[in-house]
């Protein structure tokens, strides 16, 4: 039986640094595989997340919104017509004609999104939208084995989205029994990523910058995140008034919530893989990225790296105990 880690189940080693600012660390990195982004920093493509707000506050910090695709078709292209050549769409393995229409009016490309990704229709699905699509990217997952990556690689992908259950909304592990630690299912696809060159974005488990830090020294190219952008001013998610302060409620895609209202409820022989709750908001979405943002920078000054592939060659990780993350925290009492 293979071991396998959480993110809580891993420190870095501090490296040599001959860094002399904290300013001075390049974040760009590579979103699929012929398209760069400026922060390695992505909104997850859900109901509660992203919308036009959300949209215009990422692409002015340097990323690229993912819209999802939980809604009207004609709201769809309003998007993609909003922010023409500046976004990706999403769908799944049905609605090709759709997903094509929406390509051709601007869409940057198409997120395949798929709780189990690695099957074959999702193979087959890649290969036809890249056969009528050949100059438009795609992303496809999700996924959590080096063998998944590659298959989704092999069919046409350009960049991979990997994490199965760990989401803070997502239940699949409690109810199925499957899924790997995320911090394992990234190193092990991030191992073949380096060889076949394509992007892998890490998807999911991630509640500081801590954790942000941990999966780009794994290996992935960026980070998407769910909660944490819905608990924004000025994100999608439904706000009300909380006993202290404004509240959002974030919900999975598998919850028994949003399969109500999208779907008109759980099918036959089908059960919720995913929950909804309210939180209280934590701030702007800008004051969130800049904390991500500078909590990488400062990572990788310790890693003593300028730019994210240093920070991944140098990576040199040790397996703690739960008492470390006790440690790491302060104890002002």
């Amino acid at each position: 039986m293979r071991h396998a880690l959480t993110y809580d189940d891993v420190a870095l080693v501090p490296q040599f640094n001959n860094i002399p600012s904290r300013t001075e660390p390049l974040l760009e990195s590579w979103l699929t595989r012929k398209l760069k982004i400026s922060i390695p920093i992505l909104a997850a493509n859900m109901d509660t997340v992203i919308g036009d707000e959300l949209a215009e506050i990422l692409l002015a910090q340097g990323s690229i919104p993912i819209f999802h695709r939980f809604t009207d078709f004609q709201d769809q292209i309003k998007w993609v017509k909003k922010f023409e050549g500046k976004t990706f769409v999403s769908s799944g393995i049905q609605k090709l004609d759709e997903t094509r229409k929406l390509l051709d009016l601007g869409a940057l490309g198409v997120c395949i999104d798929v709780a189990h990704g690695h099957s074959d229709r999702m193979f087959r699905y890649i290969e036809e939208l890249k056969t009528m699509h050949p100059d438009k990217e795609i992303i496809a997952g999700n996924v959590c084995t080096a063998m998944a990556y590659h298959d989704l690689v092999n069919a046409g992908a350009d960049a991979v989205k990997v994490g199965v259950g760990p989401g803070a909304a997502c239940t699949t592990r409690m109810v199925t029994g499957f899924g790997i630690p995320q911090f394992t299912a990234v190193q092990d696809c991030a191992r073949i990523a380096e060889k076949l060159r394509v992007p892998l974005i890490a998807d999911g488990g991630i509640r500081t910058s801590r954790d942000v830090v941990l999966a780009l020294a794994a290996g992935a190219s960026t980070v998407m995140i769910g909660k944490l952008f819905a608990l924004t001013k000025e994100s999608a998610a439904q706000k009300r008034k909380g006993a202290s302060g404004l509240e959002a409620k974030f919900r999975g895609q598998a919850s028994a919530d949003f399969q109500n209202e999208f779907y008109g409820g759980l099918k036959a022989k089908t059960v919720a893989e995913g929950v909804d709750f309210w939180a209280e908001l934590s701030g702007t979405a800008e004051e969130l990225i800049n904390n991500f943002l500078g909590g990488i920078r400062s990572g990788m000054t310790y890693g003593g790296a300028r730019s994210l592939k240093e920070l991944q060659r140098k990576a040199e990780f040790v397996q703690v105990s739960p008492a470390y993350i006790y440690e790491s925290k302060p104890r002002p009492a």
